[in-house]
């Protein structure tokens, strides 16, 4: 809750500092003259911002299992599934986190943590992960995904998306009735006109791409640490370095484009990769 209140203060002081500096500017006057109310589109960026992300959030786990095809182990019918769950459960306490619940899916080598609270998370892996990789391996992959648990990944990079999605609905709008305003003619009526739709379509689109390389940006390192804590959690390195060089040699499974920021691999182009080069994590274990 702490966390949540510190991000939902930062971006609406964030929206104050915005407000403030086009009212100091006088961009305020001239484009609530033309139709658009500088405090309405505030309070509209906010609920934009925050409303689907928070939403997303909230359904995480269940559009996990459904776009996945995951099954919650309640019962485990192998001895690979009682180890599973055990290995989740011995982290869990030992992270000081309440037991996730536990899921297997079919599907190449990954592995994902989800959840809108950190003690009501989910933890799966994949039946491709267990046949390629050694128990150790396994074990420090399931540390990984405790650890993003642990450090409250999930509400993190919600919320950091909540605060890209704010700003690019507020620019983008304020952007197009500064375009509209230039274009329109004197004798046409207020209000926006299509230079306010394209504008607003065009930044929507531009402002997008760059919000998700900054969201990018942040998930990369909180790759890092996860496989920091993940070593943390085994009581040495070496299992977590061991995993991302095998993994580093396999195809990642694909996961749902929302589920990718949680994974243990990924796939996307430097800048909009939710994940760092595998290189660059085993060397910032090593240097542990």
């Amino acid at each position: 809750m702490k966390r949540i209140f510190l991000f939902v203060l930062t971006n609406v002081a964030v929206m104050a500092v915005l407000l403030i500096t086009t009212r100091i500017l006088g961009v305020d006057r001239f484009l609530t003259a033309n139709g658009l109310n500088m405090g309405a589109l505030a309070v509209f960026s906010l609920v934009i911002g925050f409303g689907g992300a928070t939403i997303s959030l909230l359904m995480s786990k269940t559009m996990a299992k459904m776009s996945t095809g995951a099954r919650v182990i309640s019962q485990p019918q192998t001895a690979d599934e009682a180890w599973i769950v055990q290995t989740v459960q011995r982290f869990a306490e030992k992270a000081g986190i309440g037991m996730p619940e536990v899921a297997i899916y079919e599907g190449a080598p990954n592995a994902f943590a989800t959840g809108a609270f950190k003690n009501s998370a989910l933890v799966a892996v994949s039946t491709g992960l267990l046949q390629n990789m050694t128990r150790e391996e396994v074990e420090a992959v399931i540390g990984h995904e405790v650890a993003h648990v642990a450090n409250g990944d999930m509400v993190t990079m919600t919320l950091i998306q909540g605060v890209m999605n704010t700003f690019v609905v507020f620019l983008s709008r304020v952007i197009g009735y500064a375009v509209d305003s230039f274009l329109r003619r004197d004798n046409e009526s207020s209000g926006p006109g299509i230079g306010y739709m394209v504008t607003t379509i065009v930044m929507d689109i531009l402002l997008g791409f760059v919000a998700a390389i900054i969201v990018a940006w942040f998930s990369r390192q909180r790759e890092f640490r996860a496989d920091a804590g993940a070593a943390q959690l085994m009581g040495r390195k070496q299992p977590m370095i061991n995993a991302l060089a095998r993994l580093g040699g396999l195809v990642p499974g694909e996961l749902p484009k929302t589920m990718q920021a949680m994974g243990i691999t990924g796939n996307l182009g430097k800048l909009f990769s939710t994940h760092p080069p595998m290189e660059e994590r085993i060397a910032a274990l090593q240097q542990l």
